[in-house]
């Protein structure tokens, strides 16, 4: 394939496979609706599938992406309209219809059971014997080139090992129709390209799949054909090579919003480094890391790359108190936090967004405003002895206009909302506190183009008022975009540190699998 056009977003692909059609249609919906109460989800969504075809769609936080997916799986009834399969009407009124007529859907939030083995949790629901499903399980393994421990328990796994195990139960049941919902989102980098490489040859296959991303370079690199959801509308559908990709930001987002704000952060800040640091780090050890040392400026959005497993998150949890220190110092305007309460970590001055919201950063049955003023609690601003309610409406419909979150009002629960704006509502919840440091583990997972640049906005907007930033990301373009520095972590230790001018996703790929070479010509865009 050619190389990508980066002036003007299209990606240059084999001719043979950009004119190649394919008569023969998998799936159709036609003209869906879906309403819950009076909120009109769908509004006559109709699309197709063919055989070896990849159906990029993409669609903004609340457009409906979901929903119509779980009506295809069988687990909302449509209001109207109809399924087909391979030509003939079909009625799929439950999961298990969904499976009988090869449909298989990998969902963006992994459902495993935690006390089953890696195996147990792929195999399960299957009638065949035990050696062969073994036999078939190593041979897609081997297929996409992954590795997993088929032996440990599914709770000690990365988010990351999660999303792949997830992937090997669609891929298992050898599906005519697999949709994949997000699943890149926790990749690294080389696990990524394995996954997309294994899509090419599902296509070859003649499976049809269904690929949502919010990583619209994904949708120039692996999609045949493309559809864009808004609000509950097909507003755009073609061929990918129809498109750039300000075409498809351009149809994300509402008529009057801004391209260029939506997906570009604006980093040029000038940082003094002549200040003291805001968070020093000193020697820092603990379970998956050791001696780590490296400081954060005020005002300053350092990223911090590396593939899973090389230690980021446990040293981020560790700095927030949350995990047992080893050795080492963190200091935070001057104060000793290390090992210190993560409340104490909190009212100092730093705060946390964790990188799995569903498990370790929402009260999934609480409102909106719980959630987002949860952490003040203690404040006396939310009052001492009784919530000051008024203040709790205040600062939580702040974040919410601030960050465009879709909410039906405040008192709606957060795990009602999609992935993306329950992100929205956790990082809100970090940031009113009004912390010195925030540190931020994959914020934008989940999140579509428009909203990437609803919290980009924000970050700009805090960077100028002196907050500085720690962000963890495996997304290497956005550390690439907003960071002022970057360091890179390997097993456990940080190996690289990069300038502004050095921030180019070759050396950051390249540290993070510890084959930079410092001494080597700079790669520059």
């Amino acid at each position: 394939m050619e190389a990508a056009d980066s002036q003007n977003g299209t990606v240059g692909r084999d001719e043979a496979r950009v004119s190649y059609q394919v008569p023969n249609t998998l799936l159709s919906v036609q003209n869906i609706y879906k309403s819950f109460g009076s909120n009109e989800v769908l509004k006559g969504i109709s699309l197709d599938l063919c055989e070896s075809q990849v159906l990029a769609l993409i669609g903004g936080n609340g457009a409906g992406k979901s929903t119509l997916m779980k009506i295809i799986m069988g687990i909302y009834s449509a209001d109207s309209g109809e399924i087909t399969i391979a030509g003939k009407k079909v009625d799929i009124s439950n999961p298990k219809a969904a499976l009988e007529h090869s449909i298989y859907m990998v969902p963006q939030e992994p459902m495993l059971f935690p006390n089953m083995t890696v195996r147990e949790n792929v195999v399960i629901g299957f009638d065949e014997g035990a050696s062969e499903l073994e036999s078939r399980l190593k041979s897609v393994m081997a297929e996409i080139g992954w590795s997993l421990d088929l032996d440990c328990k599914a709770s000690t796994l990365s988010i990351a090992e999660q999303g792949m195990v997830e992937i090997l139960r669609g891929l298992m049941r050898n599906p005519k129709v697999l949709i994949l919902d997000e699943p890149t989102s926790a990749l690294t980098f080389d696990e990524v390209q394995s996954l997309l490489a294994c899509v090419e040859e599902l296509q070859k296959k003649g499976i049809g799949i269904i690929y949502i991303t919010h990583r619209l370079s994904e949708v120039f690199e692996i999609g045949t054909t493309v559809a864009i959801l808004r609000d509950g509308i097909v507003t755009t559908q073609g061929n990918v090579f129809e498109f750039t990709r300000d075409d498809l930001v351009r149809g994300l987002l509402p008529e009057d919003a801004s391209v260029d704000g939506a997906t570009t952060g604006d980093s040029a800040c000038e940082i003094d480094y002549s200040q003291e640091p805001v968070l020093r780090v000193r020697d820092f050890s603990g379970y998956g890391f050791s001696d780590v040392s490296f400081d954060i400026y005020p005002g300053e959005i350092v990223g911090l790359a590396g593939v899973v497993g090389a230690g980021r998150t446990e040293m981020a949890t560790t700095i927030f108190g949350r995990d047992k220190v080893l050795g080492g110092s963190v200091t935070l305007n001057g104060q000793d936090i290390t090992g210190r309460k993560t409340r104490q970590v909190i009212s100092m001055g730093l705060n946390y967004v964790p990188e799995d919201r569903f498990n370790d950063g929402l009260y999934r049955i609480r409102g909106v405003a719980e959630n987002t003023t949860s952490a003040l609690l203690s404040s006396s601003r939310m009052g001492r002895f009784f919530l000051n309610s008024k203040e709790e409406e205040r600062v939580s419909q702040s974040y919410v206009d601030r960050f465009r979150t879709k909410v039906t009002g405040l008192d709606q629960e957060v795990g009602g909302l999609s992935g993306g704006n329950q992100q929205k509502t956790v990082i809100g919840r970090a940031f009113s506190t009004s912390p010195k440091v925030v540190i931020l583990d994959e914020p934008t997972r989940g999140i579509d183009a428009a909203a990437r640049g609803d919290v980009y906005a924000v970050l700009q907007e805090l960077r100028d008022t002196g907050v500085s930033i720690l962000l963890i990301s495996s997304d290497m373009e956005e550390i690439v975009e907003l960071s002022d520095r970057a360091l890179v972590m390997y097993q456990g230790r940080i190996v690289q540190e990069f300038g502004k001018d050095q921030i180019v996703q070759e050396n950051l790929t390249a540290a993070a699998f510890g084959v930079y070479q410092a001494d080597a010509k700079a790669v520059t865009d």
